[in-house]
């Protein structure tokens, strides 16, 4: 499945020879059909004679419903482009012809339209003036099929056109991330919101939960059609119809994007390129009323020219365009530029970086990969596929590094480590790269949440202050004098015990038990404070915190003003 734009001036015979090749009136409205005039959209299908099957989209050919064309054409690959042998080259023919460019469409056939009423000479003519017209543009050397559809004159030939056509554009690529720029949305009776757009990326399936971008509004997929017959899924570069559920027709308009969950970043300054066409008669600057069209969808922008002042005509340069709505974008998209105080077409390009990080004074736009990860250092692999549309392993974690950003968390690391002593550096005052890239310091270890050097010895075996408390268990000196990181290790070891303030041995506590333990085999009713105090020989300021612990551990349960036994009293000595 494939698909193809219409382009060309008004009333060169678009929409009749959409007809004629799909049985399909691509004029909706009756406004149209009482004007004879395209005033938005219109589709059809064939199947041509290979089998394949094309989507035609038809644009309205009128200076004042460009804003459409450029909806029509703004996701497509390959144009039929329409020119009609009475009148020749026109001013919308021009204008179609450097949009199709700008939107980087490579692919495409001439039509010379009306064909049968127009003189042989004239016809001659005209696909002489065609011929030189599209040179050096990508429609050089294109068939030019001379066609006239109520005579049915070069249909066939024009079919055959279409299907070699078909075989020279590449299938739309699947990154595995849907993206459906939305052209129509409209409720349907029975069925609940319709919207239908080009499918340009990823794979859609029905029961698929999804996005409405930029209101960021749940739904999932009842139903999807192409060419009006039901499908379980579709592939990326058909033309789709979605039943949605969760979302009012009414929260959805043209421009919209629908787009698979959390898997695009939403961009509302992006850096681009833009070329300004040849054609023009002044120069572009940040000043004038600029509109972008992006998509199917037409967004009024701030733009600041990146560099010089102004781009004068057939110029390129680099861009900062701020979006009125947040969009799902990616480095590659393709826009047109134009003004609207002037109603002109200025320029067009192509999406470089969709979260711009240097200030526009310092920016340096391109699409690469390696500019992303080294204006943020560290990226989550995540991210930077949403940034970029390209998917790298992690360098360590779930990061993409930067090289020269490695190697200064490394010397920082190394650096802290050096300060820090035998015991080394806790994790916990780490933030997220470092402890991500102490893996790859050599000689280092984890060891009870502090990263240390291996070969160091462990100050804390046979610490003095241990000894002094084991020395007098039930009336333990302060530590005073002992360095607070060591005493912090300690206890996170479980070597010293802390309560209320006053450090004991771990061995200290054990025997506290061991004398609850003596204290209630001589009386199961329990003991008091007073009788604790007095068998361990020491002052109610040691008594009570360890008898805190012991309550606290279930060695011992107090009740009213004695302690009984709790589930983990050990036997009496």
């Amino acid at each position: 499945m494939h698909v193809v734009a219409t382009a060309g001036h008004v009333d060169h015979g678009k929409s009749t020879l959409v007809e004629a090749l799909t049985g399909t009136d691509p004029d909706r409205f009756a406004e149209e059909k009482a004007r004879g005039l395209t005033i938005d959209l219109g589709f059809g299908s064939t199947t041509l004679p290979s089998g394949a099957v094309l989507s035609l989209v038809d644009v309205p050919g009128h200076v004042r419903f460009i804003k459409n064309m450029l909806a029509g054409v703004g996701a497509v690959d390959a144009c039929l482009f329409v020119v009609a042998a009475t009148e020749g080259w026109k001013p919308q023919s021009e204008e179609h012809l450097r949009i199709l460019e700008l939107l980087g469409v490579g692919h495409g056939v001439v039509a010379l339209t009306k064909s049968a009423v127009a003189a042989p000479d004239l016809v001659e003519l005209a696909r002489l003036e065609v011929e030189e017209r599209v040179a050096d543009t990508f429609l050089e050397g294109v068939p030019v099929v001379a066609t006239d559809a109520p005579a049915k004159l070069g249909l066939d030939e024009l079919r055959g056109a279409l299907d070699d056509l078909l075989t020279t554009v590449p299938a739309a690529e699947d990154r595995g991330r849907p993206r459906l720029w939305v052209d129509r949305a409209f409720a349907a009776r029975g069925a609940g919101t319709v919207v239908t757009g080009m499918l340009t990326d990823g794979v859609l399936r029905v029961g698929d939960e999804v996005e409405v971008q930029p209101a960021g509004v749940g739904a999932r997929i009842r139903a999807l059609q192409n060419h009006h017959e039901e499908r379980e899924e579709l592939p990326p570069g058909t033309r789709c119809a979605l039943n949605l559920v969760g979302v009012a027709h009414t929260q959805v308009q043209r421009g919209d994007v629908v787009v698979g969950p959390g898997q695009w970043h939403l961009a509302t300054v992006v850096d681009a390129s833009l070329r300004v066409l040849d054609q023009l008669d002044h120069s572009v600057s940040r000043r004038g009323a600029h509109v972008a069209y992006l998509g199917a969808g037409e967004h009024p922008v701030r733009m600041r020219i990146l560099g010089p002042e102004a781009l004068g005509p057939g110029r390129e340069g680099s861009v900062r365009l701020f979006l009125p709505r947040a969009l799902p974008l990616l480095p590659g998209d393709r826009f047109v530029l134009r003004e609207s105080g002037r109603a002109e077409t200025v320029g067009g390009g192509c999406v470089l970086d969709v979260d711009p990080r240097e200030r526009a004074s310092r920016a340096r736009p391109d699409r690469s990969v390696d500019r992303v990860v080294r204006e943020r250092g560290w990226v989550d692999s995540d991210e930077l596929e949403r940034l970029t549309g390209e998917r790298r392993e992690p360098d360590v974690g779930q990061w993409v590094v930067d090289p020269e950003a490695m190697q200064t968390t490394l010397a920082g690391l190394r650096e802290a480590l050096d300060e820090s002593g035998p015991l080394g550096v806790e994790l916990s005052s780490l933030d997220d790269y470092q402890r991500a890239a102490a893996v790859l310091l050599d000689e280092t270890a984890v060891d009870g949440g502090r990263l240390r050097v291996t070969d160091t010895a462990d100050p804390l075996v046979d610490h003095p202050f241990v000894a002094a408390l084991e020395a007098t268990p039930f009336a333990p000196p302060a530590p005073d004098g002992v360095d607070r990181v060591e005493l912090r290790e300690l206890v996170r070891r479980g070597r010293v015990v802390e309560e209320d303030g006053i450090f004991f041995a771990a061995s200290a506590v054990e025997a506290a038990g061991r004398l609850a333990g003596r204290l209630l085999a001589d009386d199961p009713n329990g003991f008091t404070v007073s009788a604790f105090r007095e068998a361990a020989g020491k002052t109610r300021k040691y008594a009570m915190p360890l008898l805190t612990r012991l309550d606290n551990t279930g060695v011992t349960r107090r009740r009213g003003d004695v302690r009984i036994a709790g589930p983990r009293l050990p036997e009496a000595d």
